[in-house]
């Protein structure tokens, strides 16, 4: 996807994205901050991190790195804090980070199971809990807010060896569902992003033979989606005026059909 947006539309704005090191996360921070934010990249791995915030510099942007284990709910309290001294409450969060860890279930592999869920869904709670008085402030202050957690298609398709993941963005969505009713009339934006298949590194994490077959199966015969698809993707529904609230996207390789 070709950049769509252009100026500064989010000029003033102050941006958390989380799963920042790499992929979507790395693209959309860098995007936001073309468009105007201040960005505030959290991941665990301070030197990816250190590189995107290098390369939003060198654009002339504004970006700060905090390595961060969403996991860890005192360090993400610890981040929202650091945010507001610096540069004041976040409007924009792009609550992207998580792991696909693909196996079948009478394989027990317990622990890729807990790991999942540990930074899936309770890492994505960390992130709220710590960011969400932010969001409510701004909007009281009649600032745009929005909260965006990345879930995947995965939540709705029915794919063999993928129960645990899936179950864990199936959260995610109806978390969404749910959180607009009670922020929405609160002047928060509340979405969830649903990619297909994107050429991130996040299939490398996947060590099942069928799955990883899939996906590079994926990867060879179809245009598959990219960082920068995603990017755009979320700079758009960050900007698009501030009643208007893009609740859920879809967004699919054309050619995909699983």
């Amino acid at each position: 996807m070709s950049a769509l947006l252009s100026g500064s539309p989010l000029a003033g704005r102050v941006a958390v994205v989380s799963g920042a090191s790499s992929g979507m996360g790395a693209a959309a921070a860098e995007r936001l901050a073309e468009l105007g934010a201040t960005v505030i990249v959290l991941a665990r791995r301070k030197d990816k991190l250190d590189g995107v915030v290098k390369n939003i510099e060198a654009s002339g942007g504004t970006a700060l790195a905090l390595a961060v284990d969403v996991t860890d709910r005192a360090a993400v309290q610890s981040a929202a804090d650091q945010v507001a001294d610096r540069f004041g409450k976040a409007d924009l969060v792009f609550n992207n980070a998580g792991v696909q860890l693909v196996s079948g279930i009478e394989e027990l592999k317990v622990d890729e199971w807990q790991r999942q869920i540990d930074l899936n869904i309770t890492g994505l709670m960390n992130v709220i809990a710590a960011f969400l008085p932010h969001l409510t402030a701004s909007a009281e202050q009649g600032k745009p807010a929005d909260l965006i957690n990345t879930s995947s298609i995965a939540a709705t398709r029915i794919l063999e060896k993928f129960s645990i993941y899936s179950g864990t963005k199936a959260y995610i969505s109806h978390l969404t569902r749910l959180l607009r009713v009670e922020l929405g009339p609160k002047m928060v934006r509340v979405a969830t992003i649903e990619p297909g298949m994107v050429d991130t590194e996040l299939p490398d994490h996947v060590t099942d033979p069928d799955a990883s077959r899939l996906m590079a199966d994926l990867i060879h015969d179809i245009d598959c989606l990219q960082s920068a698809d995603i990017a755009e993707t979320i700079a758009f529904m960050a900007s698009v005026p501030r009643h208007v609230n893009l609740t859920e996207i879809t967004i699919l390789p054309t050619a995909q059909a699983i």
